[in-house]
């Protein structure tokens, strides 16, 4: 009865709430381990951890003017594909499907499964299948409203977003606190050298930026942004700016109550420092944690999917991916598609393996991408974009996220290899289907099974292709 499209749905708080429910997950719960564990003193994690906010902050203004430059949904993959070209496009699409998306959800899923099942097991663990089996049904969860309706999954983030920013003020203001009353012992020889391990540093940063990783997520839904070329920019500056206070203060609290040890010995840091430090509350801050780690799951499918959406649109994934549900109008085959590969990374995965396998893949594409930035403005110097940023912004971006990205391989060569491995076997895949696909679009692999198999589909979801150029 109505034209079948993806509305424009996301204002100016929906913005502002994706990227914070986006940024503010597993990753603050989860990361101060592995950034102590890999910077080795007080005083340098806190440095990682200011670092990694001002490198996300370089990082999402540059993809605040890629957002105003590019008017396509579609986030790293559009931007890469709109300026370095199909190939690179592919193997992010290859890496991120493959690698990428599914560890990262699982990470956030095994923090989401550990920190609901914590209050029920204290002071023992939780038992590792609870865990899994939580981790699972609360993905699946948002996996199904996510494919129900565009509006309740952002109100649902809106919501999750007040829940965190009051998960980490439980946490920020006992620890403040302890620390107005001259509570400073942990800070002793916070800088020392000999505890400071160079070759380690880049696997900090990775566990830093996990937990700022979001700054990027309004760009992966632009078509859908009302006023995208004013609403993105401010939405952008204003979450990443909360985010690092926020962190900073919330790291400092962790080591005015935990001890260096503590924290490296904590499997779930915001519990262990709830039962040091506000023992009334033991029960409430693992819930308020999980609820956060929701949040993350939910802006996760909800970006994601519009990412899947562009590539088919694009040519480059199966057509089924670029429909649209008749009546919920939610991109409902691309929602769906992550369930198996998450479900498996979920079942076999451990959470800092993981993030050190999807973070070299994740970073190196990101790195390109503002990179695209800097070839779009010298190739088209009369295009006029309404927020620009100084050029050092995207250069000294992209040579930290390069360097980083070389640096790993020193530090962690087994994930990292894995990791660059899944990238290069999109190799063959882009020039047996995709490159052959793009010179003879009528060529295809088994033509009238796939014809066939698309069809029966469409039927079984309800879909179709969208019917109005939103972009």
């Amino acid at each position: 009865e109505e034209a079948i499209f993806l509305r424009k749905k996301i204002t100016l708080l929906r913005a502002f709430s994706l990227l914070i429910g986006s940024m503010v997950g597993s990753g603050i719960f989860i990361s101060p381990k592995g950034v102590l564990k890999n910077s080795g003193t007080v005083g340098f994690s806190l440095v990682v951890w200011f670092a990694c906010g001002l490198l996300s902050m370089f990082g999402a203004l540059c993809y605040a003017e890629l957002g105003t430059r590019i008017t396509k949904s579609g986030g790293h993959y559009i931007y890469i594909l709109e300026t370095l070209g199909p190939l690179p496009s592919f193997l992010f699409l290859w890496a991120e499907f493959f690698a990428i998306r599914p560890a990262n959800s699982a990470v956030v899923s095994l923090a989401f499964g550990r920190y609901m099942l914590e209050p029920f097991f204290a002071p023992c663990a939780a038992p590792l299948p609870a865990v899994k089996l939580v981790s699972l049904l609360g993905y699946y969860m948002v996996l199904t409203l996510n494919s129900w309706s565009v509006t309740w999954s952002a109100r649902l983030q809106t919501a999750l977003s007040v829940v965190k920013l009051l998960a980490l003020a439980l946490i920020i203001v006992p620890g403040m606190m302890l620390l107005a009353q001259g509570h400073t012992e942990n800070f002793q020889d916070a800088f020392d050298r000999e505890s400071l391990v160079l070759d380690k540093l880049p696997l900090a940063f990775y566990a830093g930026m996990f937990a700022y990783s979001g700054w990027f997520q309004a760009s992966f839904v632009r078509e859908e942004v009302v006023r995208p070329e004013r609403n993105i920019p401010l939405a952008v500056i204003i979450s990443v700016i909360t985010v690092i206070v926020g962190y900073m203060l919330t790291n400092v609290s962790y080591y005015t109550v935990l001890g260096t040890q503590d924290v490296l010995a904590s499997p779930a840091v915001a519990v262990s420092f709830v039962q040091r430090a506000f023992k009334s509350l033991i029960s409430v801050v693992p819930v308020l944690v999980a609820l956060s780690c929701f949040g993350t799951m939910n802006g996760g499918i909800f970006t994601f999917s519009r990412t899947l959406f562009v590539a088919s649109r694009e040519g480059q994934w199966p057509p089924l991916f670029s429909m649209i549900h008749i009546r919920r109008h939610t991109p409902l085959p691309a929602v769906m598609l992550m369930f198996p590969l998450v479900t498996a990374m979920v079942c076999v995965g451990d959470i800092y393996h993981l993030m050190n396998f999807f973070s070299f893949s994740r970073w190196l594409f990101i790195g390109l991408a503002t990179l695209g930035l800097i070839v779009h403005r010298h190739r088209h110097p009369e295009l006029h974009s309404p927020f620009k940023v100084p050029l050092f912004v995207p250069v000294s971006f992209t040579i930290i996220c390069l360097f980083t990205v070389a640096m790993s391989f020193y530090a962690d060569p087994v994930s990292i290899s894995i990791g660059c491995t899944t990238v290069l076997s999109g190799f063959p895949v882009y020039y047996v289907i995709i490159h052959r696909q793009m010179s003879d679009p009528s060529f295809l692999f088994f033509p009238t099974l796939s014809d066939y198999l698309t069809h029966k589909l469409q039927l079984l979801l309800e879909v179709v292709q969208q019917e109005i150029k939103t972009y």
